[in-house]
């Protein structure tokens, strides 16, 4: 450890000596310079190989001297003369190869220039030779252009001259063909005048004929009319024959023409105003015989009405008791929602909507329809009279809103059902019974309603009842007729068919009622309204006069309806009824029916003709059962 600290002490002292900047040349072995041996250069020259010495031999024996001369030094000093000439070498290659790169970039920077130079000179060249050769284009075409002047310029004078002379021809020309078309113009228009009139004037002729006036039912001596329109007629053929031959009309022709469709005209005016004199004659005749006919009419009617008037005395009592009962109660009802029918602010007048809606659009939705849509309708109705909210039109409603809503909904519902009854059961026969079991399921919850639906029913179809409301003074016919049901407008009282029709879809509604109830209902609850009101009215029908058409029609709708359901009710009475009717009831209503009448008593007697055979079916078979028994 230190022996090695002696030598990097002795390596430091080296690097620190001047001697050690010293650069080793190999000429001074051949100079003969001083040898160098001094105990620190050895330690440098042996660098390379680590000294192997113990210390005592390093303090005992002391360090060879080694000559310049030795083999070793010989062949270091010639390893860095090698690596010196190397380096000389490339330097000298560094050196060269920068001077020829700067020659290169100096030749190549002066070529460049000199392309340059060249460029410039040879677009200069170029737009010399361009100008040139413009300048001498300007030149031909200013030649040219002076000579194409002065061409068009010689043109344009003989042009001038031409168009002098064609003017003038051409204005001849047109002059002759305007005064030759003018003529055909005239010409042809006088001929389209009097094809005209000749048309016209036959017309006016074929308006004399007799069968203008048989038409309207006149008869009337046109004689002289006629002659004198044929010879007018003969007038204006005259003068079409003339022109027949290729020519046109003359003005003197047209005149002719013109006259005589003058007097055509006054003529036919003449036979009008005749024939509408007679044709009002005519009128005031028919209108006094269709007012003395009407007044026959009214007569018959107002005797009719009287005798129907009379027989309604044979209604009982406790029925038209019963009847009042009910038209009271729905006046009542009408009377406590006088305020909300009537609104006097918008807030109740959009209740009021609100209400109405809610109570009548789930009936009108009704119609052959069943499961659960009937269920939900039937519901949405309860909670409406229950007076829970429900949701109509996107809104919540309920009857708690107004004091007197449930009145107000009770009203409407069932004028509601009434109504379908009148119009959608008129018109599809299959709509009474889901429209019917709805109405009974809602009564028999709502007695109220029900009572509504019968005043409403009775109002609208008093047969219903049945009544036959009685005329009493000082009431016109229209008014009366509104009384039995009928339409009265300012049109006029509604047709009979159309009443016929209205009656027979309240009184099937009426007959589905009584023999319907609501399935979900408590059966051991009574029937509100049950069958034995339905046998009540077939029995109180057959106790009165019948009516021409009304009763015929009335008594098919409502046996085709609940006639099973009664005759399983009543069974043998049942039976007994029909024989009834057939044997002594329908005469009589035969007998009161006039010709034109007998479409519902038609219908009327096949169902019975049908009853007739069912019954003579079961009658064989209970015999043929007994003896086969016996």
């Amino acid at each position: 450890m230190g022996t090695e600290g002696l030598r990097w002490e002795t390596l430091e002292a080296l690097k620190n000596s001047p001697k050690g900047k010293l650069k080793y040349s190999p000429d001074w072995i051949e100079k003969g310079e001083v040898t160098l041996v001094s105990h620190s250069f050895t330690a440098l020259l042996n660098v390379e190989t680590p000294l192997m010495m113990s210390g005592s031999l390093l303090h005992s024996t002391p360090p060879p001297t080694i000559s310049l001369h030795s083999p070793r030094a010989t062949r270091m000093a010639g390893c860095i003369c090698i690596c010196e000439e190397t380096h000389r070498a490339k330097a000298e290659l560094s050196l060269r190869q920068e001077l020829q790169d700067r020659l290169v970039a100096t030749v190549a920077s002066r070529e460049l220039e000199q392309l340059k130079r060249f460029e410039e000179f040879m677009e200069l060249k170029q737009r010399q030779e361009y100008q040139t050769m413009r300048d001498m284009m300007e030149k031909e075409t200013q030649e040219s252009l002076g000579r194409q002047e002065k061409l068009k310029e010689e043109h344009r004078h003989r042009m001038k001259i031409l168009n002098l002379r064609l003017r003038e021809a051409e204005q001849q020309r047109l002059r002759e063909a305007e005064l030759e078309k003018q003529r055909l113009v005239e010409g042809r228009e006088r001929l389209r005048a009097l094809n005209a009139i000749q048309e016209e004037v036959l017309q006016l002729n074929q308006l004399l004929e007799p069968s203008s006036a048989t038409q309207t039912g006149l008869t009337l001596d046109h004689t002289s009319y006629i002659t004198r329109g044929n010879q007018l007629c003969s007038q204006v053929s005259e003068v079409v024959r003339t022109t027949a031959e290729g020519q046109f009309p003359s003005v003197e022709d047209m005149t002719v023409a013109e006259r005589a469709l003058q007097e055509m005209r006054s003529l036919l005016r003449a036979m009008q105003e005749e024939m509408a004199q007679a044709q009002e004659r005519k009128k005031k005749e028919q209108e006094e015989e269709e007012e003395r006919k009407k007044q026959a009419d009214l007569k018959a009617l107002q005797e009719e009405q009287k005798k129907n008037a009379a027989l309604s005395t044979r209604a009982e009592d406790s029925t038209l008791k019963w009847y009042k009962e009910l038209q009271d109660v729905a006046s009542q009802c009408a009377q406590a929602f006088e305020d909300l029918n009537n609104p006097k602010d918008m807030q109740t007048k959009k209740l009021k909507m609100e209400l109405q809606k809610a109570a009548t659009i789930p009936v009108s939705q009704i119609s052959s329809i069943s499961g659960s849509q009937l269920k939900e309708i039937f519901d949405k109705i309860d909670k409406l009279l229950s007076g829970r909210q429900i949701v109509s039109g996107g809104k919540s409603v309920s009857t708690s809103q107004h004091p007197h809503g449930l009145e107000f909904v009770s009203y409407k519902l069932a004028e509601k059902f009434v109504k379908q009854g009148e119009e959608e059961v008129a018109s599809h026969h299959e709509a009474a019974f889901p429209i019917a079991v709805v109405a009974s399921g809602v009564w028999e919850l709502h007695p109220k309603v029900g009572d509504l639906i019968l005043a409403h029913l009775h109002k609208k179809c008093p047969y219903a009842v049945p009544h036959y409301p009685p005329m009493k003074d000082g009431t016109t016919m229209e008014e009366y007729q509104k009384i039995l049901g009928y339409r009265v407008d300012d049109s006029g009282v509604e047709g009979q068919d159309s009443f016929l029709k209205r009656m027979s879809g309240m009184i099937r509604l009426y007959a589905a009622i009584i023999q319907l109830r609501w399935p979900h209902s408590n059966k051991q609850v009574p029937d509100p309204h049950g069958l034995n009101h339905g046998w009540r009215w077939l029995a109180q029908m057959l106790n009165m006069e019948p009516l021409a058409d009304v009763t015929a029609t009335l008594l098919f709708d409502f046996l085709e309806v609940c006639g099973n359901a009664l005759l399983k009710q009543y069974q043998a009475q049942f039976w007994k009824l029909m024989l009834l009717i057939r044997d002594e009831y329908f005469p009589r209503i035969e007998a009161v029916t006039s010709t034109g009448q007998m479409g519902s008593v038609t219908r009327l007697k096949q169902f019975l003709e049908q009853i007739n055979s069912y019954i003579k079916m079961c009658t064989s078979m209970f015999y043929r059962g007994w003896y086969s028994g016996a």
